[in-house]
C-alpha cells in the first residue's frame, strides 16, 4: 500500500469520517492524516483512528470501476451499463410491487447532502422505506426523548459540559470510544471537581477515572435508574420548583416509585444498594449534573423504556435546560446525526417532521414538485425480516448490513432472497457479496459537503484527494440514479453540495438559518431559524422543543431481556474498541490499527473461566441457536461474573452471527446488549494442551 500519485493528495481542513465527535483533519503529506485546530478538536487532538483516516483512501483494495453479476460473478462494466441496470430492475420491481418493495438503506457516514438526495429519491419514486444505522445505534433515543421533550439529539453542548458538577455516564465508554471528548471535555472537568458516575457491566478505562462505578446486569437499567429515582424522592432532593413549573404527572410517578424497593432493585440489577444511594445523592446534589448515555443503554429491547427512566431522573433534579445538565447521547458515526436531521427515516421528513403530518408534506410538496408519501415506511431492521417477501429489493449506501445487522445469518439469507440489490460502497464487503450491481463511491477524503456531529454542529468537508479509477463521487452517483429513476431531471440538477444544502434549509426548519458561508472553517448549530443570528446551544430553556412549557414525568415499569439465561450460559454483551469501527470495512484495511488490535478477544470474569476450565489465551468457542463463533478468551476481572464482552468489529468472529431478531417495540432496535449464549474451550485448545 502506497501514495498514489496521480491522485494528487493535498492538505484541506475536513471532518474525520469515524466517530460522531467531529474532529477536523486534512493529509499529513505522508500518507497519513493528521488534526487540525478545529471547532471540537481545538488543539487538533485526534484518537488512533483519525491518524490513520487515510489509510483506507489509498487502499489497493478500493473499488475504481463499476461491477454487475453475470452467471454468479462479477465482470466490470461502463458506468453507463450499470446505471441502466439498476434503472431498469428497480423500474421493474416498482411497476410489479410497487415502490414499498424496495428498502433504500441511507450511510451515516456519508454527508447531509448524500443523505438528502437519497432519502428524496426514495420518497420521490412513492415510498418512506429509508433508514439508516441510527435505528442501531441510537433510535431509541431518540424515540423516548422526541415524545418528552420534542428533541432526540443532545440537550446541551460539550463546551457546557466541561464546567459541570457531575457527569452521570450509562451505557458508554468515552474514554475509548469518543476519546477527544472525554479528554478534552469530561476530563477537565473531572479535574475541576466534578463527579462521575459510570454505569457500566464492564470496567474500563472511562471507570478508572470514575469517583461510582455502577456494574449494572445488562438488562437491567430500569431497576438501577428506578431505585435512584427512589432515593431522591426518599432524600427530598427533588427540584421542587422545577417539577411544579416545567413537570406534569409527578403524583404518577410518585405513586409508581411508591412500590419500589431501593434495596431489591440494586439486587436485581446485580449492583450495591449503598453504591446506588451514593451515585443517586451525587447527582440529585449536584447544582449541576448531566447525563452521558450510549448504546449499552439504548441497545436493548426495553430500550426505548431506558432512556425514559434516566428522563425521570433528569426532570426531577431539574437538571434540564441549564448548562452543565440535560441528557446528552454520544452519536457513534460522523454523520449519524446528520442523516437523522435530513429525513434518512422512515417515519419523518427533513427536520424531524411526521410523514403524517399534512402541512410538512406540503412543504416538501412546494420544493420537490411531488407530495412525500403519508405513511411511515420500513425501518431497516424490520425490512431485512421480509426480505424476499414484500421487500423484494435493497439500495444500500455505502453501509454494511450483512454485517451490522442482528442475526447476521438470517440477514445474509435474506438478501440473497431479494430480486435485486445495488451497493454503493469504497470496497467489497460482506453485503457486496450479495449484491447484483455496485457502484464505485468516493471516500471522506474525496468529497465535499456538510457533517453534523454529536452536539448539533454543522461542519463542513472539503476534498484531499482525487478519486481512483473511473469510481465516482457519491453525489454524482446519487443525482444520476435520482434522474434516472424518478424522471424529473430538474428534481436532481444540482451545481454541487452547496445547491443540495441551500434546498435543505428550505425544508428543514432546523437548518433554515445556516449557509456555506456562515459555517466556514467552524461551525453552525441547530436548531438555526431563518431569523436567527446563531444556533441554540443548551436546548429546552424556557420551553422544551416541543413546543410546550412542561413535559411529562412517566411511571416505567422494567420488562426481562428477551433472550431468556438458563442453565450455565452467559450474556454476551458487544460493543466498540478505540482502534477500530463498526462492522471494521475501513479499519481493518488500515496496517496501522491492525498493528495496534489485530484480532478480538472475548473478556471473561475469572469465575466463569474457572467453571468451564478456561485459561487466559485459550480458544474458545461462543454459540447459540442462531451461531456459533470461535475466538480468543481474555480473563480479567474488568467484566462482572456472568456476562461476556466482545467487538462487532471483525468478520471473524461475527458477533452479530449470535444476536437475536427481538426487537424494541417503539423503535424497532435490536437487543445487541443481551444474548444468551454457551462459551466452552475449544476441542482444539484442549487437544493442544
Amino acid at each position: 500500500m502506497g501514495t498514489d500519485q496521480n491522485r494528487n493528495p493535498r492538505a484541506e481542513q475536513t471532518v474525520c469520517p469515524y466517530c460522531g465527535v467531529g474532529c477536523t483533519i486534512q493529509y499529513a503529506g505522508n500518507g497519513k492524516a493528521t488534526g487540525t485546530a478545529g471547532p471540537v478538536n481545538t488543539k487538533g487532538e485526534i484518537c488512533p483512528k483519525g491518524g490513520a483516516a487515510f489509510d483506507v483512501v489509498e487502499h489497493e483494495d478500493r473499488l475504481t470501476e463499476p461491477l454487475v453479476r453475470e452467471n454468479g460473478r462479477f465482470v466490470t462494466a461502463p458506468w453507463e451499463t450499470a446505471l441502466s441496470r439498476v434503472t431498469d430492475q428497480l423500474g421493474e420491481i416498482i411497476d410489479q410491487h410497487g415502490p414499498d418493495a424496495v428498502e433504500f438503506f441511507a450511510s451515516s457516514n456519508c454527508t447531509n447532502e448524500e443523505n438528502y438526495v437519497f432519502q428524496k429519491i426514495a420518497r420521490m419514486l412513492g415510498t418512506n422505506n429509508v433508514d439508516n444505522c441510527a435505528r442501531l445505534c441510537h433510535s431509541s433515543t431518540v424515540a423516548a426523548m422526541s415524545e418528552r421533550l420534542g428533541a432526540g439529539a443532545m440537550t446541551n453542548t460539550l463546551d457546557d459540559l466541561a464546567e459541570t458538577d457531575c457527569l452521570l455516564v450509562t451505557g458508554a465508554n468515552p474514554a475509548e470510544q469518543h476519546p477527544v471528548i472525554f479528554r478534552s471535555y469530561f476530563l477537565p472537568a473531572i479535574r475541576n471537581g466534578a463527579t462521575l458516575i459510570h454505569i457500566d457491566p464492564r470496567e474500563t478505562d472511562t471507570t478508572e477515572a470514575a469517583d461510582i462505578h455502577l456494574d449494572v446486569r445488562p438488562g437491567y437499567d430500569i431497576q438501577l435508574l428506578n431505585s435512584m429515582a427512589k432515593v431522591v424522592l426518599d432524600e427530598e432532593l427533588v427540584d421542587e420548583s422545577f417539577v411544579e413549573e416545567r413537570t406534569t404527572g409527578y403524583a404518577d410517578l410518585t405513586a409508581h416509585l411508591d412500590d419500589v424497593d431501593v434495596g431489591s432493585g440494586a439486587d436485581v440489577a446485580g449492583v450495591d444498594p449503598e453504591t446506588v444511594r451514593e451515585a443517586a445523592r451525587a447527582y440529585a446534589k449536584a447544582d449541576s449534573a448531566a447525563i452521558v448515555t450510549g448504546m449499552g443503554m439504548s441497545q436493548h429491547t426495553c430500550g426505548t423504556d431506558n432512556v425514559h427512566a434516566l428522563l425521570n431522573l433528569a426532570l426531577l433534579t431539574g437538571n434540564v435546560g441549564r448548562p452543565g445538565t440535560g441528557v446528552n447521547p454520544l452519536r457513534g458515526q460522523n454523520n449519524v446525526q446528520g442523516a437523522g436531521d435530513v429525513g434518512a427515516l422512515p417515519s419523518v421528513l427533513p427536520g424531524y417532521e411526521p410523514v403524517t403530518d399534512p402541512d410538512a408534506r406540503q412543504r416538501i410538496a412546494d420544493e420537490w414538485g411531488v407530495e412525500p408519501p403519508s405513511e411511515p415506511g420500513l425501518t431497516e431492521t424490520t425490512a431485512t425480516h421480509q426480505f424476499g417477501d414484500s421487500v423484494k429489493a435493497a439500495v444500500v449506501f455505502g453501509e454494511n448490513p450483512a454485517v451490522t445487522e442482528p442475526n447476521a445469518g438470517s440477514v445474509r439469507s435474506g438478501f440473497e432472497d431479494l430480486d435485486f440489490c445495488v451497493v454503493i460502497d469504497l470496497f467489497e464487503t460482506a453485503t457486496v457479496d450479495h449484491a447484483d450491481i455496485v457502484l464505485p463511491g468516493s471516500s471522506w477524503a474525496e468529497k465535499s459537503g456538510t457533517v453534523t456531529n454529536t452536539d448539533r454542529r454543522v461542519m463542513r468537508m472539503r476534498p484531499n484527494a482525487d478519486l481512483p479509477g473511473n469510481a465516482r463521487r457519491d453525489l454524482d452517483i446519487l443525482t444520476a440514479l435520482g434522474q434516472r429513476l424518478v424522471g424529473q431531471s430538474d428534481a436532481f440538477d444540482y451545481d454541487g453540495p452547496e445547491t443540495v444544502f441551500e434546498e435543505l434549509t428550505r425544508v428543514n426548519p432546523l437548518y433554515a438559518g445556516m449557509s456555506y458561508d456562515g459555517i466556514g472553517d467552524s461551525y453552525q448549530r441547530w436548531p438555526f431559524p431563518a431569523d436567527a443570528d446563531s444556533g441554540t446551544d443548551v436546548l429546552h430553556t424556557e420551553t422544551f422543543a416541543s413546543g410546550e412549557q412542561t413535559a411529562p414525568l412517566r411511571p416505567i415499569s422494567p420488562t426481562p431481556p428477551a433472550d431468556a439465561v438458563s442453565g450455565e450460559q452467559l450474556v454476551l454483551t458487544t460493543g466498540r474498541a478505540l482502534q477500530h469501527f463498526n462492522s471494521g470495512a475501513l479499519t481493518r484495511r488500515s496496517e496501522t490499527l491492525m498493528r495496534m488490535r489485530g484480532e478480538d478477544v472475548l473478556e471473561i470474569h475469572p469465575d466463569d473461566a474457572a467453571a468451564r476450565n478456561i485459561e487466559d489465551g485459550d480458544t474458545v468457542v461462543v454459540e447459540n441457536d442462531r451461531g456459533s463463533v470461535t475466538v480468543s478468551a481474555a480473563v480479567t476481572a474488568a467484566i462482572r461474573p456472568g456476562v461476556v464482552f466482545c467487538t462487532f468489529h471483525y468478520l471473524d468472529p461475527l458477533a452479530n452471527a449470535l444476536t437475536g431478531d427481538a426487537l424494541d417495540p417503539v423503535a424497532e432496535i435490536p437487543e445487541y446488549k443481551h444474548s444468551a449464549v454457551q462459551v466452552q474451550k475449544s476441542s482444539s485448545a484442549t487437544e493442544g494442551r
